[in-house]
């Protein structure tokens, strides 16, 4: 955390920086230390990873001239340092007084300035103090792997990967009504807003600098999307040959720690090709997985066969459903902002699980935005016949499907194939459509659309092809609003650090340029990056559909469940925003079979319970802080 003053640093400050840590102490239990001059104060909580001794932060560097020059708070980590190092202490005559990959990061900006954060490698969220300049500088992953909030207050600026820690500075939350009417329709609040109307997000892939002042943000990472012809069986061969290359080089440079990495492997092809890839280097890999005892809902036997096969210890942990019911306020906590996610439940439990063997896991998100593996992705070769009729039949093919009855085949069909990719598509997480909130959603506002969202990322992508456009979308919608935020929050939460190999941006140099026929092929997704991992993930998986860690939500709330789901709901201090009765509706319907349900139940559930915690505070779940003393 980080607070930089307008003017001179006020003691209070200090105090509630000093909080804010204490707040975010499961990030860092290793330790704690708090640091400040006139006019900038830094807090860190550290997990050790690399350097284990001598790297704590907040980190001091500077030139032989001035070597107390810069001060630096950085969570994650740098997989490139060793190299940057090298080059900078060659090309620069950089002087280094740890092992760690931090250095790296300020000694680069000394000699290179703010630029060099594109030769960044690594997930990131760093802030810089340059105490002779009194100007700040930082900057957040090209892909937002790692969070970073921030705020504002009437004498400076703060940061933090906690938007709890903030709260020490700013008090209790106030609802964003456009936030929440968002996060109804896509299940996250999309960056760089929170659910917090004092809050925001630096977003993935800028830096910022603060001045005179005066904050300014700039976007380094521009992500574009490319189709290099791939014709003859020599060009598609040299490809899988290239993306075997760049992916294994990037599992090998995520293994760099000086404590013991494992690994996230559920049964799809994504977590077995890391696993298998990190086998290489430590050939006494462990993997973990998490599953419920529900039929349809758990791939705990594929992840064990593909344990077997690539040769590793393999740990599962199963959850119960009194397990999710009475630990979902606590992982609402650790969330900062609602997300309605069920995955989040056993990616918890199995991180707890993993934290009791090892401090850094692997895992496979990110695959499926860089080399095309959404089955919706389908979608627009699907619908393209529809696509070129004329817009009057277009029209006619919609009123159609309205006039079916809802969960007739072919309903959803024709209203989607009636309507534009622009209108249609908005990432991959769809809960409430946006005709459905009035009557729920008493702050409903018709002039809020996704679109909002999504509109100025179409801009940017108007000569792409149809595939490419949505994992753009993808990439600054549902990856960094959903994906990363539950893998950063739910392994911090136990003190676990997660990595993610595909998310790096040499993958990604390589994924931009596969052509859609390499994406999609033979009735399947992700076609070039199957065919590059032939000889490393096992035959029975190679060309399954993945499940990932699937919750059995739509069973629960239609037994044991229904219960709890009531009480929520008629406890819930959320009147002013959302209809109780809307909602208990659509949870009796559930039970009754009528629809399913289950999401959109799950969706309000999530936002009562984060209301109740972090506003109304009438619900405290028992936070298992670890303890250590804080420095200052």
């Amino acid at each position: 955390m980080s607070f930089f003053s307008t003017g001179t640093l006020r003691e209070e400050r200090v105090e509630q920086v000093t909080e804010g840590m204490r707040q975010a102490r499961h990030r860092g239990p290793d330790d704690t230390n708090v640091w400040h001059d006139e006019q900038a104060c830094f807090g860190f909580n550290r997990l050790s990873i690399i350097d284990i001794d001598n790297s704590g932060q907040p980190l001091k560097w500077g030139p032989a001239e001035n070597p107390d020059r810069y001060w630096m708070v950085f969570n994650g980590e740098i997989y490139n340092y060793l190299e940057l190092r090298a080059g900078l202490a060659r090309d620069d005559g950089a002087v280094f007084h740890t092992e760690g990959d931090g250095e790296a990061i300020v000694a680069g900006y000394h000699y290179h300035g703010a630029e060099w954060v594109e030769q960044l490698r690594g997930m990131f969220a760093f802030v810089i103090w340059d105490s002779q300049e009194k100007v700040a500088f930082g900057a957040r992953d090209q892909f937002g792997i790692k969070p970073l909030y921030t705020t504002s207050t009437e004498d400076g600026f703060a940061f933090a990967s906690e938007a709890k820690s903030l709260h020490t500075l700013i008090g209790t939350p106030v609802i964003d009504k456009v936030a929440l009417q968002h996060y109804l329709v896509l299940q996250y609040v999309p960056e760089p807003d929170t659910i917090d109307t004092q809050i925001t997000k630096i977003e993935s892939g800028c830096s910022f600098t603060i001045r005179g002042g005066e904050l300014t943000q700039k976007r380094y990472f521009r992500p574009k999307f490319v189709s290099l012809p791939v014709d003859t069986p020599d060009e598609e061969q040299a490809l899988y040959d290239r993306i075997l290359k760049v992916l294994d080089d990037s599992v090998a440079k995520h293994m760099r720690a000086d404590v013991t990495v494992g690994s996230f492997l559920s049964g799809g092809i994504d977590s077995t090709a890391i696993a298998a890839l990190a086998k290489r280097y430590n050939p006494d890999l462990l993997t973990f997985t998490a599953g419920f005892k529900v039929d349809g809902y758990s791939e705990v036997d594929v992840a064990d066969d593909s344990a077997t096969a690539i040769g590793v210890e393999h740990h599962t942990r199963w959850v119960t459903e009194e397990e999710l019911t009475s630990t979902l306020p606590l992982i609402i906590w650790y969330l900062d902002d609602p997300v309605a996610d069920p995955a989040l439940v056993p990616l918890y439990f199995v991180a707890n699980e993993a934290r009791k063997h090892v401090k850094v896991v692997l895992s496979g998100e990110g695959a499926d935005e860089l080399f095309g593996g959404y089955t919706i992705y389908h979608e627009p070769l699907s619908l393209e016949p529809l696509a070129k009729l004329p817009a009057p039949v277009r029209r006619g093919l919609a009123a159609v499907g309205r006039a079916l009855p809802d969960g007739m085949r072919g309903k959803d069909l024709l209203r989607r194939g009636s309507i534009d990719l622009e209108d249609r598509y908005y990432g991959n997480a769809r809960i409430f459509r946006e005709e459905q909130l009035p009557g729920l959603l008493k702050t409903y506002d018709p002039q809020v659309t996704f679109r909002d969202v999504t509109g100025p990322l179409y801009d940017l992508s108007k000569a792409w092809d149809p595939v490419q456009r949505m994992q753009h979308i993808d990439l600054f919608t549902w990856l960094r609003g959903d994906i990363l935020v539950k893998a950063d929050k739910m392994t911090m939460a136990n003190s676990l650090e997660l990595r993610v190999p595909f998310l790096d941006k040499e993958v990604f140099e390589v994924a931009r340029q596969i052509p859609l026929n390499e994406k999609l092929a033979e009735g399947t997704t992700k076609y070039a990056l199957r065919k590059a991992l032939e000889k490393v993930v096992p035959a029975h998986v190679l060309h399954r559909r993945k499940l990932g860690f699937p919750v059995p939500i739509r069973v629960y709330l239609r037994g044991e469940s229904y219960a709890w789901a009531r009480d929520i709901i008629n406890n819930a201090g959320t009147e002013e925003f959302i209809d109780p009765a809307a909602v208990m509706k659509l949870l009796d319907d559930h039970r009754k079979g009528v629809a399913d349900h289950s999401r959109r139940i799950w969706t309000v559930l999530v936002f009562m319970l984060w209301y109740d915690i972090f506003v109304n505070k009438t619900v405290q779940p028992e936070v298992p802080h670890p303890e250590y003393p804080v420095r200052v």
